[in-house]
């Protein structure tokens, strides 16, 4: 294990961690290590894009919309 030493902590920093942990149950070394945990430890990877995009938008009924008839034929490309 590792020892790590903070200097130079504010006043008001040291105390709104001691409040903190007495309200977690913890020491103040406790709650460190528990801070520190929760803001290192890697997140879940997020949802792929086209399903929050599905998601987003799938109130605005778009899986019943029509398309449109093409009236001109498609002609191939001409390079000249």
């Amino acid at each position: 294990m590792a020892t790590l030493t903070i200097r130079g902590l504010d006043d008001a920093t040291h105390a709104r961690l001691r409040v903190q942990a007495a309200r977690h149950g913890r020491s103040m070394e406790a709650e460190v290590r528990a801070i520190l945990s929760e803001q290192l430890t890697p997140s879940s990877p997020a949802r792929p894009l086209g399903s929050r995009i599905r998601e987003r938008f799938a109130g605005l009924g778009g899986a019943e919309l029509e398309t449109p008839v093409r009236q001109d034929a498609p002609r191939p490309a001409a390079f000249e």
